[in-house]
C-alpha cells in the first residue's frame, strides 16, 4: 500500500519555503529572538550570541533589513553606535520563535 503525498510541491511561492529562507541557520533565529523584546545596539548583539563571528552577526544582520525583518539606526557619535529592531513584518516572527522555544523545552 503506497501512501500518496496530497501536499502541494514545495515552490517558491511556498510560504514555508519563503520562511524558512528567512530562518536559515541558527544565528537568524538567534538574532529574531534577541530583538522581540526590543531595540539592541550591536556590541550587545555580538555579546548575547556566544560564538558568533563579528562577520557573521554584520552578515546575517544585512541580510535580515535587506527583507525587511530589522530596521537599523546608526548615530553619528564617537564612537558610531548602532541599534536594531524588529520590524512589524520581523515581529510577525515572535510565534514562530515561541512555538521553536516550546518545541525545545520538550528535547531532552
Amino acid at each position: 500500500m503506497s501512501i500518496k503525498n496530497t501536499t502541494p510541491p514545495c515552490d517558491a511561492q511556498c510560504p514555508v519555503r519563503k520562511t524558512a529562507g528567512i530562518l536559515d541557520g541558527k544565528w537568524t533565529t538567534l538574532i529574531v529572538r534577541d530583538l522581540l523584546p526590543g531595540k539592541q545596539r550591536y556590541s550587545e548583539l555580538l555579546k548575547s550570541l556566544q560564538g558568533i563571528s563579528p562577520k557573521m552577526l554584520a552578515a546575517r544582520l544585512s541580510f535580515l533589513e535587506a527583507r525587511g525583518i530589522i530596521s537599523k539606526k546608526m548615530y553619528p557619535v564617537v564612537p558610531p553606535k548602532t541599534e536594531y529592531q524588529l520590524t512589524p513584518l520581523g515581529r510577525g516572527l515572535s510565534e514562530v520563535i515561541a512555538a521553536m522555544a516550546a518545541f525545545g523545552e520538550k528535547i531532552k
